[in-house]
C-alpha cells in the first residue's frame, strides 16, 4: 500500500450519519476504514458504495465500548495501511427507552455512556498516541480528530438525559484533546448536527415533520448525512486552519437564539 494515501477511520461508518461522512471523505480522496458492531455481510452494500470512490477501503467489525475491540481495530489499520490520518468518532446509540430522568434505569445509562462517551474518549487516546509517533516522523502531514456530537450537547431533553450527557461530554472531550494535542499539529474538532434524517430518527419523523413545518428551523428541511459529511471533509482535509477546538454547528438554525 502506497504511503501517499490518506486513511480515515469512521466509527459507525456503515449507516446513517457515519455513512454520509464516509462517502464524502471517499469522494475527497481518502481511503476509508469503517467500523461498527454489525457483521460484514450486513454492511457489504455500504462498503461497496464507498469502494466506488476508494477501492482499498475496508470494514472492521468492532465495538468501540470495549478496549479489546478498540485495540484490535487499530491493529488491523496498522497492518493494512501503516498509518492513520483522520479519526471520526461517530459511533453512537440512542437510549434503549426514552425514559423521563425521574424513571431512567442505570443499566441503560451505563450501556449508552460506554458507547457514546467512554469508547470515543479512549479510542482518541490510543489514536492520539499513534498520531504523535507519526508526527515525529513526518511533522508536515495533516492529521485530525473529529468528534460528532449533537445539539443535545446543549439542548435539554428530559426523556433522554443519558444521551444529552454523553454528547455534552463529547463536547468537553473535544476541548480537552484540542488543548493536549495542538503541540503535535493534530487538530481536534466537534461537528454538532441537529435534526438529521437517518435510521436513528426514523421513529420520530412525524413529530419533527410537524415541528419543522411549524417553524422550528430557519432552513425548513431535515438535515442529511451528506450535510454532516461535507462539514467533516472541511476539517479532515485541513481546509480550516488555525481553528483547532472549533465547533461546526450543522442544524439548520435550530439552536440560533431568536426573538
Amino acid at each position: 500500500m502506497s504511503n501517499q494515501i490518506k486513511v480515515a477511520l469512521v466509527t459507525g461508518g456503515a449507516r446513517g450519519i457515519g455513512l454520509g461522512i464516509a462517502a464524502k471523505l471517499a469522494e475527497s480522496g481518502f481511503t476509508l476504514v469503517l467500523s461498527g458492531r454489525r457483521s460484514l455481510d450486513r454492511v457489504q452494500p455500504a462498503l461497496d458504495q464507498i469502494r466506488k470512490h476508494a477501492s482499498a477501503s475496508i470494514y472492521v467489525q468492532a465495538d468501540v465500548s470495549t478496549s479489546e475491540d478498540r485495540q484490535r481495530l487499530l491493529n488491523v489499520i496498522a497492518e493494512e495501511f501503516g498509518r492513520l490520518d483522520v479519526l471520526v468518532n461517530n459511533a453512537g446509540i440512542a437510549p434503549r427507552v426514552r425514559a423521563d430522568i425521574l424513571d431512567a434505569q442505570e443499566d441503560s445509562f451505563d450501556d449508552l455512556i460506554s458507547t457514546n462517551l467512554k469508547g470515543p474518549y479512549f479510542l482518541t487516546q490510543a489514536v492520539a498516541a499513534w498520531m504523535i509517533r507519526q508526527h515525529e516522523k513526518n511533522p508536515a502531514s495533516h492529521r485530525s480528530i473529529v468528534n460528532i456530537s449533537s445539539v443535545s450537547a446543549t439542548v435539554a431533553s428530559v426523556n433522554r438525559g443519558d444521551y444529552c450527557i454523553s454528547k455534552a461530554g463529547i463536547a468537553m472531550a473535544t476541548r480537552l484533546w484540542a488543548a493536549r494535542l495542538a503541540e503535535f499539529g493534530i487538530g481536534v474538532y466537534e461537528v454538532r448536527p441537529g435534526i438529521i434524517e437517518s435510521d436513528m430518527t426514523a421513529s420520530v419523523k412525524g413529530k419533527y415533520d410537524a415541528l419543522i413545518e411549524a417553524g422550528l428551523l430557519l432552513e425548513k428541511r431535515w438535515g442529511t448525512p451528506a450535510d454532516v459529511g461535507r462539514a467533516v471533509c472541511v476539517l479532515a482535509s485541513g481546509e480550516l486552519p488555525y481553528a483547532t477546538g472549533a465547533v461546526l454547528v450543522v442544524d439548520g438554525g435550530l439552536t440560533l437564539s431568536r426573538l
